[in-house]
């Protein structure tokens, strides 16, 4: 029996307050340079440490009703509450609340959030809106960047509101595992407009030598008040790891996780792919199917 997926949708996300109030202050000269002090790590340190406390609980209740959470499908903190509001931003879902598709061949989306596909040109390059990002700056591995011209880019960013722990969307060998520290500005687009945030922002990545989908690169970036990206299993070089499993999550704040494919191994779903053509996100699920391997079984590219 096939286990139902979700239906990709082909809509916008509508603007909410924060939108609103992140183009008021990323559109205007003096809402960037008030902006600026709190991009620095350690503001979002210190925010974090308040939220990893006990002294953050009265902000449940209300972030509860705002993100309209429901509970019932997530595991039961120990002692039946939440001792912090990160603790409850990082709270681990049941499995049976985020099956990944069935199909062994199709990509499964590592996280829920607002995806967006771009090609990447011949000279490395993909642009969101009238930014280019050269994928030299985004990984500062030359010889690495080169693997993946002319393949495809995934960027999926997650809001507040959103499940924030994120799984391995095929299963392979781990071979590399890279940490680049900088700034935190907001991964909302509009902070996109003027400032180039992915090449900024701190961020992780690893290197997977899949099953299905050739060598596939995994990036998780840092956001405003996002100072905590954990990552599980770093400590080693290299790692067996399997479709589905957890891979890590993010503290407090919205973030975001760049995928990159080579060349040849990507079937994207058509509707993902118009709706990105239109500049427009769309709204995927854990584990939901985004796309399909155009590897045959002898693992060439289908012709």
């Amino acid at each position: 029996m096939k286990r139902n997926q979700p239906q990709i949708p082909e809509i916008p996300c509508p603007p909410g307050l924060q939108d609103r109030l992140l183009r008021l202050i990323y559109n205007h000269a003096l809402g960037r340079a008030l902006i600026r002090p709190f991009t620095h790590p350690a503001i979002s340190k210190i925010g974090g440490c308040f939220l990893d406390s006990a002294l953050s609980r009265p902000l449940i209740p209300a972030f509860m009703r705002a993100a309209d959470l429901d509970l019932s499908q997530c595991e039961r903190p120990a002692g039946g509450r939440y001792r912090s509001f990160n603790q409850l931003f990082t709270r681990r879902m049941l499995p049976q609340a985020r099956p990944f598709t069935p199909d062994p061949r199709a990509l499964a989306s590592p996280c829920d959030a607002r995806l967006t596909v771009y090609p990447i040109s011949s000279r490395q390059v993909f642009h969101i809106k009238q930014t280019a990002y050269r994928l030299e700056d985004l990984l500062r591995d030359p010889r690495l960047a080169r693997r993946f011209a002319g393949g495809t880019a995934m960027v999926f960013r997650l809001c507040v509101d959103d499940y924030h722990r994120y799984a391995w969307p095929d299963g392979g060998l781990r071979a590399h595992y890279r940490k680049i520290p900088g700034i935190l500005h907001t991964v909302n687009p509009v902070a996109n407009d003027h400032f180039p945030i992915y090449k900024e922002n701190s961020r992780e990545y690893t290197v997977v030598r899949s099953h299905h989908f050739g060598t596939y690169l995994m990036m998780e970036v840092g956001a405003l008040m996002v100072g905590k990206i954990v990552n599980h299993h770093t400590g080693y070089t290299r790692l067996e790891v399997e479709r589905g499993q957890e891979k890590g999550y993010f503290a407090f704040g919205g973030s975001t996780i760049v995928m990159l494919f080579m060349p040849g191994v990507l079937q994207v779903d058509p509707a993902i792919l118009k709706a990105s053509a239109r500049g427009e996100e769309t709204r995927v699920r854990m584990g939901q199917k985004i796309g399909e391997s155009r590897k045959k079984e002898d693992g060439k590219p289908r012709s």
